[in-house]
């Protein structure tokens, strides 16, 4: 077998997504539904493999892209995670952020039409992998949401690109800098979809146009809701069908021609976003707002503005370092320090 000959798709035993061949479709599914199927590191690596994979081969004609589950197509990257390592060793994070591109562009770049089946939510770096595929239908229950600065980050990883494209700028504006939830309907309405699909039943019965009420109920399992998927891959294949009746070089090339403006403001921006997202991790901001996260708690967004309104310097968690000791001569010892960390004699 040659490096770039397809390989069956078991062979890969990959851990944290599943990956299917057949009648001419990939299935590339991220599953991970206990951490409402959030990527990790290693999972970022098997998506790339996967894509890969299926972009070399040539029985391959379409790729549908979902996460398990019903409630999560994806959630972006695993905070938990973000806090345990990066925050420890940000200039980790700008190696995390290669593989998150590598991850992104062997979608873009797989000379394929790829398919997001939109099981769920898709939330930050979820609502970013879905802007990175071609064609994206939600089941009615989904919703899609930016959370970069409201955990310390910055949706820089497609979606500051890509989102004014899509939805027109003062919407990305809305969704970027208010965090505003959009559902699956209103998704549709603004060009951020192709399309979305009843999702909600209720003895029986699906429910067309479900409220916002009626998808708790059903999430819920209660009086009589429920969620069901059937439509929506009743749909996906549907499209999945319709996209292999053309030819593969024409739309290998369609596909190169239509990317033209999602890979220029990719290519001039995510550079510049990679360097600037590790060094910002040695900030105070990610170091709060992914703590937050972590312990279930509101971030103390007011407390560093009026930190940084007062002259302090919020961008340190116990202020600049900017004292010296005066028995052991350590130096670059925090402002808001009163004792000295390496020998602990107290400080002025």
């Amino acid at each position: 077998m040659g490096a770039i000959d397809p390989r069956p798709s078991a062979s890969f035993e990959f851990r944290e997504i599943r990956y299917e061949k057949g009648d001419g479709v990939a299935r590339v599914t991220l599953d991970r539904p206990k951490a409402c199927n959030a990527y990790s590191t290693g999972a970022l690596q098997e998506l790339t493999t996967a894509f890969r994979d299926a972009a070399f081969d040539d029985a391959v004609g379409v790729i549908v892209y979902t996460g398990s589950g019903e409630r999560a197509f994806c959630t972006g990257g695993d905070v938990k995670e973000y806090e345990e390592l990066y925050l420890e060793k940000p200039r980790d994070y700008w190696k995390y952020m290669a593989l998150f591109r590598g991850y992104l562009e062997s979608i873009l770049d797989c000379g394929k039409p790829v398919i997001a089946r939109l099981n769920g939510m898709a939330v930050g770096g979820g609502n970013e992998s879905q802007l990175a595929c071609d064609i994206a239908i939600a089941a009615d229950h989904a919703y899609f949401k930016q959370v970069g600065i409201h955990v310390g980050s910055v949706a820089c990883g497609g979606a500051t690109q890509w989102l004014p494209l899509a939805v027109g700028d003062r919407r990305a504006r809305q969704m970027l800098m208010l965090g505003q939830k959009v559902p699956a309907r209103q998704a549709v309405e603004w060009g951020l979809i192709s399309e979305s699909v009843p999702s909600v039943r209720r003895s029986g019965a699906f429910v067309e146009a479900a409220t916002e009420e009626q998808i708790k109920l059903a999430q819920g399992g209660k009086e009589g809701y429920s969620i069901d998927l059937s439509r929506l891959d009743e749909r996906v294949d549907a499209v999945a069908q319709q996209l292999m009746e053309s030819f593969s070089e024409c739309m290998r090339y369609t596909k190169r021609q239509v990317n033209f403006l999602k890979d220029f403001t990719w290519h001039e921006t995510v550079g510049h976003a990679q360097d600037w997202l590790s060094l910002h991790f040695t900030c105070h901001e990610p170091l709060e707002g992914m703590r937050a996260f972590v312990e279930k708690r509101p971030p103390r967004y007011r407390e560093l503005r009026a930190e940084a309104a007062a002259g302090g310097s919020p961008e340190f968690p116990w202020g600049s370092y900017a004292k010296s000791c005066p028995g052991c001569g350590a130096k670059s010892l925090p402002s808001r320090f009163a004792f000295c960390g390496a020998c602990g004699a107290a400080i002025r």
